[in-house]
């Protein structure tokens, strides 16, 4: 028996042949990784683009006995992404569940190559290359670090608060996160409230921020649209992240 990221016992009953996914990055991760393993995955699980599974709902409101009525091996969800009522009803029904706590890129790889390694994954060779492109992430200023909030939704606004893998992948590549201290994960700010900042972050998901929607309620402050992909989904798109978010932020 093995325990996921919270510590929870995961009863692997049997080698791992059938995975429904709640979590669009690892969805695509476990898609590369085991290919014909998953069976089953969100609505919001985008990529591969070819991917022919079962359609199970959204992160937030799968359905519980669509999911059962495809006895899987094993469900992957997420803390952040999925409600516990819903692991809580799974597990309640016999299927195994694991969890992950992914809040760093350090811990993002090793998180999965958990995963992989419990699902026996043949194909585990990105996550070395992506170990190899953090190593080598350098910041995005010569100069100093650049001071930045990261908006996720507006009406209300929303942005990057504390403990979050995406404040970590900017930390990584010089640009801090002026909320980083903040009591909330994704707290609701009014734009006059923000502590000082040079940079305003505005990724095209969740909410999908463009050129005519965010910059201009940042009126004579440099904004940089990114990758919303690139900036909080973890799995096979780590390896390009760290070139494809320097450019957008503008090295």
């Amino acid at each position: 028996m093995v325990a996921d990221d919270l510590g929870y016992a995961v009863p692997l009953r049997r080698p791992v042949r059938r995975v429904v996914s709640l979590v669009p990055s690892l969805t695509e991760a476990i898609a590369v990784s085991a290919p014909g393993r998953l069976v089953g995955a969100t609505d919001w699980c985008v990529h591969p683009v070819d991917l022919d599974v079962t359609r199970v709902g959204g992160t937030k409101n799968p359905d519980v006995r669509r999911i059962v009525q495809l006895a899987p091996d094993l469900v992957i969800a997420s803390e952040e992404e999925n409600r516990q009522v819903d692991v809580v009803d799974l597990r309640a029904q016999g299927v195994p569940v694991w969890v992950t706590d992914i809040r760093s890129v350090v811990g993002a790889l090793e998180s999965m190559e958990r995963v992989l390694g419990a699902i026996a994954a043949p194909h585990r060779d990105w996550l070395s290359t992506a170990r190899e492109a953090w190593s080598a992430a350098a910041p995005v200023s010569s100069g100093e670090r650049r001071r930045a909030v990261v908006a996720i939704w507006r009406r209300p606004w929303m942005f990057l608060g504390r403990d979050t893998y995406a404040g970590d992948v900017l930390r990584r590549l010089g640009v801090d996160n002026v909320l980083a201290y903040h009591a909330e994960r994704y707290p609701r700010v009014d734009l006059a409230e923000l502590p000082p900042h040079d940079l305003v972050i505005l990724p095209d998901e969740p909410y999908r921020f463009t050129a005519h929607d965010g910059p201009e309620a940042f009126a004579g402050r440099a904004t940089a649209l990114v990758d919303g992909q690139a900036l909080t989904w973890y799995g096979p798109r780590m390896i390009a992240a760290p070139s494809e978010l320097a450019r957008q932020l503008g090295r």
